[in-house]
C-alpha cells in the first residue's frame, strides 16, 4: 500500500509536469463547476447569513438551527432528490439540465448553502455588538451599521466561501448522480477519482486524488497569505 502511494504521488507529478490533457480538462471542469456552486450559494446564503444574524425575529433559533443541521447533509440524498427533480419525468425535466455541469453546480449550491449561512451568521454574532451600536451613536443609518458589522465579520464570511468551495470541490454524490460522470461532458475529479478506483486502477487513483489535494490547499493557502496582508474589509 505504500508503494501504490509513493506511485501515486511519482503519477500524479507526471501527469501535472507533462499537461496531460485529460488531467487539465477534468481539473478545469472541476474548478469551474464549483467554483459556480460557490458563486450561486454565496448570492442567496451571505445576504440570508446576514439577515439572520442582524435581525431579531420569531424563531430565530430553530432557524439557525436548521442549517446547522443541515451541514450533515447527505450527499447521495440530495443527488437522488435532485435527480428525481430534474429527471424528465421530474418537475424540473423542461429545464434540460440533468447530466450536465450545471446541474452539478446547482447540486453543490444547494449543498454548500448551510455551510455558508451558519458560518456567516457565526462570523457576525462573534462581532461585539457596541461596533453597530457606535455606528448608530455616529449617524450611522440601520444599513450602514450594519455593514460596519460586515466589515468586521469579513474574514469569517471569507472563511465561509473558502470552506464552502473546498466541500464542493471534493463532494461525490450529487455529481455522481445528476453529472453522471460523462467523459469530455461532465466528469470532474472525485467521479474519475472513483471510476479509475473501480477499475482496478489505483495508481492513477492516488494520482489524481493527490491533484484534488493540491487543488483543495493551494486555495486555502492562497486565502490564508491574502489574509495577513489585509484586514478583509468590505
Amino acid at each position: 500500500m505504500v508503494w501504490e502511494a509513493v506511485e501515486g504521488a511519482q503519477k500524479a507529478l507526471e501527469l501535472i509536469m507533462s499537461g496531460d490533457p485529460m488531467v487539465i480538462e477534468i481539473t478545469l471542469r472541476s474548478v469551474y463547476v464549483s467554483g459556480l456552486a460557490t458563486l450561486l450559494a454565496s448570492s442567496w446564503s451571505l445576504p440570508l447569513g446576514a439577515a439572520i444574524a442582524l435581525k431579531n425575529f420569531r424563531g430565530k433559533r430553530p432557524v439557525k438551527g436548521l442549517f446547522n443541521t443541515l451541514l450533515g447533509m447527505p450527499t447521495v440524498a440530495l443527488g437522488l432528490l435532485l435527480y428525481l427533480a430534474l429527471s424528465r419525468s421530474g418537475p424540473l425535466g423542461f429545464l434540460q439540465l440533468l447530466y450536465t455541469p450545471m446541474a452539478i453546480a446547482l447540486g453543490q449550491a444547494i449543498l454548500v448553502t448551510p455551510i455558508i449561512v451558519s458560518f456567516t451568521v457565526s462570523a457576525i454574532e462573534s462581532v461585539d455588538p457596541e461596533i453597530r451600536d457606535l455606528a448608530r451613536t455616529l449617524g450611522a443609518s440601520e444599513l450602514q451599521a450594519g455593514l460596519a458589522v460586515l466589515g468586521e465579520a469579513a474574514g469569517g464570511v471569507v472563511l465561509a466561501v473558502t470552506a464552502s468551495f473546498n466541500r464542493a470541490i471534493a463532494e461525490l454524490g450529487v455529481a455522481l448522480m445528476v453529472g453522471g460522470n460523462i467523459r469530455g461532458a461532465t466528469r470532474v475529479l472525485t467521479t474519475t477519482i472513483a471510476l479509475e478506483t473501480t477499475r482496478g486502477e489505483i495508481v492513477l487513483g492516488i494520482a489524481l486524488t493527490i491533484i484534488l489535494l493540491l487543488v483543495v490547499f493551494s486555495l486555502s493557502l492562497a486565502v490564508n497569505l491574502a489574509g495577513r496582508r489585509t484586514t478583509w474589509r468590505f
